[in-house]
């Protein structure tokens, strides 16, 4: 049923992928690449809610709720993106217990995300909220295919974090004298993920 409704689709960087306040036609699911959350206003600017890199998925909430989207999706990087309709998300939803079980654990996961998003924002310096923003990329329950190795430009990871491109340059230099990471071109590599993900929370 899945591999009979669902579909792929193969995008550009900064291309649409959905846009807020059009219906939840869809489940999505990120195949290679990596995509954001945000909401944008009128004037243009944005708040980035969440990164979502391969192995993830997302919008099961304003599927479930038959709710017109509460954000705009867009591609971060060229990205893979998988699209299964809300008609057969809500059939697996009714006819499988492990699927149930497996959206049940996502939204769970998808609000702790949220909320340590907002604390970070509202609690930690600059280098900490880039250091979290990266660290959220690594959450195994909802991204199960993270690499030590995230082929992200400093510019992309400015707009998961809401920091501009040059103090992303600070910080991500900051983590790299740490050796919590290592830098090069359009590539991050993680060399401690158990310090970054603790770095910063002293602060909260």
């Amino acid at each position: 049923m899945v591999l009979a409704s669902a579909y792929a689709e193969r995008l550009e960087g900064g291309a649409w992928i959905a846009r807020r306040q059009e219906p939840s036609d869809y489940w999505i699911g990120v195949h290679s690449g990596l995509i954001k959350l945000a909401i944008y206003n009128a004037s243009g600017r944005s708040c980035t809610l969440s990164g979502v890199p391969p192995g993830g998925w997302f919008g099961e909430g304003s599927v479930i709720k038959r709710e017109l989207r509460k954000y705009d999706v867009a591609t971060i990087q060229p990205s893979l993106v998988i699209f299964v309709p809300s008609a057969t998300f809500h059939a697996l939803l009714d006819s499988s217990l492990p699927f149930t079980g497996f959206v049940i654990r996502q939204l769970n996961n998808r609000m702790g995300e949220f909320i340590a998003s907002i604390q970070n924002s509202r609690l930690l310096d600059v280098d900490a909220r880039v250091a979290q923003s990266l660290a959220q990329l690594f959450n195994p329950d909802l991204y199960p295919d993270t690499g030590r190795t995230l082929a992200i430009s400093q510019e992309e990871v400015g707009l998961l974090a809401g920091v501009s491109r040059q103090r992303i340059n600070q910080a991500l230099q900051n983590l790299e004298k740490l050796q919590i990471l290592r830098l090069s071109y359009n590539q991050i590599d993680v060399l401690d993920l158990e310090r970054l993900c603790a770095f910063g929370q002293e602060q909260i």
